[in-house]
């Protein structure tokens, strides 16, 4: 055997031998299964984190729970039954905020982003999915001269909608909150899939819904959730953002959609930032919105007198529905109660509409199902 040929076959020898150890696997340990729905609608969660000394569960809509550790450094904690719902929650290890790791539902957010749990309920929910028609979802980007960057919306259209046919729709312009993005409505709030079912069930009239970016002055994230102590950096937010929305956003959209240019055709809602947004920009250009709502409005930034001087009784003749909503647990809710309170010292018609719950998706889903129904009739 010549040399050569001997240390090749030691080499392929010694490479065979050392292929086990490379590839060597740690030992194998079950894999972590979180969250866990029960037939009950308990939900168990689990993170494993051995080294933690406390973990708990910060569940949407509930007080944090106390996570108990197992001999394999899991930690888990089990709820009571849940309502039929979708909920954001994360895990908070010794002082620290975290995903859930096993779980690959997430909720967005630009100051703590967090997982989602789905938990089912009946076909009658409107944001559960059915074997129905289903409209589509489009995201645009463009550059705003007005703040001067780079920013989206997303625009739902009904099943059914073409954009070669004559046929015109209504358009609702849906803000999300502080803190989210411009998905918020889509990828938590579940909009398209109630407008889906209503719109299905012939409980809303096929629509057009256009959801911007609602930040005026987007440095406003920067200040976390003491944005509302700046008083000068929330009246720019949402000076500005309302100029980007009549400026910009409504004549991109009038030019690349079939929808109706007239007021009476037009409506704005939003939540909590989004919901201050829709009152301030709705009822301060009546000549361009029929339609006003708002759910667990955050606060207007001034007093009511000095955000609307001009608004009286004479609103009402343009005014088709002005539909205030919030729970009965947000903190939020005293606010509220004082803007009903002075809508009706200046002869103001409107809805008030208070739920159970907290300042959750929860109740902005109930929120928007209830409203649709509502607009354009």
């Amino acid at each position: 055997m010549g040399l050569r040929r001997f240390m090749r076959i030691g080499l392929v020898a010694m490479t065979a031998a050392a292929v086990p150890c490379a590839f060597a696997q740690p030992p194998s340990r079950s894999p972590v299964i979180s969250p866990e729905v029960h037939d009950d609608h308990s939900v168990t969660f689990r993170f494993r984190d051995p080294s933690a000394q406390s973990v708990k569960l910060n569940l949407e809509g509930a007080k944090s729970m106390l996570m108990e550790k197992d001999d394999q450094g899991v930690w888990s904690v089990t709820t009571p039954p849940l309502e039929p719902d979708f909920y954001g929650y994360s895990f908070n290890a010794d002082g620290v905020n975290l995903i859930d790791p096993s779980n690959w539902m997430m909720k967005p957010n630009l100051i703590s982003t967090s997982s989602q749990v789905h938990v089912p309920g009946p076909a009658s929910l409107p944001w559960e999915v059915n074997d129905n028609a289903h409209g589509a979802v489009h995201h645009h980007f463009y550059r705003s001269a007005v703040v001067g960057d780079q920013r989206d919306y997303f625009v739902y259209t009904p099943p059914g909608y073409n954009a070669k046919a004559k046929q015109s729709y209504p358009v609702l312009y849906l803000l999300h909150g502080f803190s989210d993005d411009a998905s918020g409505w889509t990828a938590v709030g579940r909009a398209n899939v109630i407008f889906d079912n209503l719109i299905a069930q012939e409980k809303c009239k096929p629509l057009v819904v256009v959801m911007p970016l609602g930040y005026g002055a987007p440095e406003i994230v920067k200040e976390g959730f003491g944005a509302p102590d700046h008083d000068g950096l929330r009246q720019r937010n949402f000076d500005k953002f309302s100029e980007t929305l009549l400026s910009e956003v409504i004549p991109q959209v009038e030019e690349a959609y079939r929808v109706k240019k007239d007021r009476a055709d037009r409506a704005i809602a939003g939540l909590s930032m989004g919901g201050a947004e829709s009152l301030r920009t709705g009822l301060r250009n009546l000549d361009r919105f029929a339609w006003i709502a708002s759910f667990s409005a955050g606060e207007l930034a001034g007093t009511f007198d000095s955000v609307f001087p001009t608004l009286d009784a004479k609103a009402n003749a343009q005014i088709r529905l002005l539909w205030i909503a919030c729970g009965t647990d947000d903190s939020l809710i005293k606010g509220n109660r004082n803007f009903r309170e002075w809508l009706k010292s200046k002869g103001v018609n409107h809805e008030d509409i208070e739920t159970p719950g907290a300042h959750t998706w929860m109740v902005w889903r109930r929120n928007l199902s209830n409203l649709a129904p509502l607009l354009f009739r």
